[in-house]
């Protein structure tokens, strides 16, 4: 299969990744005209490098489905497909070494079930090339699940005169898990659920009153797994500062733990509370239904045993 990243106009060469057969497009965003801050080192102190450039910006998830692939079996291959096009690796790391929880969540990531990043096992590349219509920005986030390989491409520059990516049918699926669905399969497989029926309002740190059920079910399935450690991450709209909101996230994370343990009987020693502010947003912040939609709070398995 074929990936096409970009057809520039004037530019005869097209740049392709050749994936596996097994692969399948889950979710594909394009903006027209946009600008992508790509991450060129790794995360220290709070901060980290970016390489910016402006554009059209189109990310794309994609699903492998083979379960012994590991994550550089996956990237290395993609890595020497972009070095043939031309292109300069400027940065590259593995899990830790990017800066591990912090790096993953200062990332833009479609969400999952759509990609799925294993924070104890990822890798991230960012590459350029200098063409005749200007600078271009490509970055690879590559992770796996226990039954699949996933790949984020991000790309920015001149806009295309064709799909970045072509498959004869594509499976783009919804990128909100359900938290009384499968709630533990969904979370074993992918590492990752959106708390989607809890509430906040702009600027609260308070969880409104009232039963929900995307609590009881998270308290049922660590009342079954009592060796098991989760991380409630805090997240927010954009309005107000960085640092405002990434505290706010967390006091939001703090809220939601208190309520498991006070109403719902699970035990402190199985939870943590983490903030990321507005760095990980699952919509655009320029709508209501948008700022709603990223003030939330997720689920991450960071124990298994």
């Amino acid at each position: 299969m074929a990936i096409v990243l970009m057809c520039l106009p004037g530019v005869a060469r097209a740049v392709t990744l050749a994936f596996p057969g097994n692969t399948d497009l889950r979710a594909q965003t394009v903006e027209p005209i946009g600008s992508y801050a790509m991450p060129v080192g790794a995360w220290d102190q709070g901060q980290i490098p970016v390489l910016t450039g402006e554009g059209e910006v189109t990310r794309q998830a994609w699903r492998i489905d083979a379960s012994r692939l590991t994550t550089l079996q996956i990237l290395a291959p993609l890595r020497d497909q972009l070095r043939e096009d031309g292109f300069e690796v400027v940065f590259s790391c593995e899990t830790e070494g990017c800066g591990g929880f912090d790096f993953r969540f200062a990332l833009d990531v479609i969400p999952a079930p759509d990609m799925h990043v294993d924070l104890g096992d990822f890798q991230y590349l960012a590459a350029r090339r200098d063409s005749g219509a200007g600078n271009e920005l490509v970055s690879l986030l590559v992770s796996r699940s226990s039954s699949a390989g996933f790949v984020q491409v991000t790309r920015v520059g001149a806009p295309t005169d064709r799909a970045i990516a072509e498959t004869s049918a594509p499976d783009l699926r919804a990128t909100t898990v359900a938290p009384t669905g499968d709630f533990a399969g969904a979370l074993e497989q992918d590492g990752h659920v959106i708390l989607t029926d809890l509430t906040f309002e702009t600027g609260s740190a308070q969880l409104a009153g009232g039963a929900y059920a995307s609590l009881q079910t998270l308290a049922d399935y660590l009342a079954a797994h009592p060796a098991r450690v989760v991380a409630l991450v805090g997240h927010t709209d954009s309005e107000g500062s960085l640092d405002g909101n990434i505290a706010l996230s967390k006091r939001r994370a703090g809220s939601v733990l208190e309520r498991l343990v006070s109403d719902y009987g699970v035990a402190r020693a199985q939870l943590q509370a983490e903030g990321m502010g507005f760095l990980s947003p699952v919509r655009a912040n320029l709508t209501p239904e948008g700022r709603e939609a990223n003030r939330r709070v997720e689920v991450i398995l960071i124990s298994t045993d």
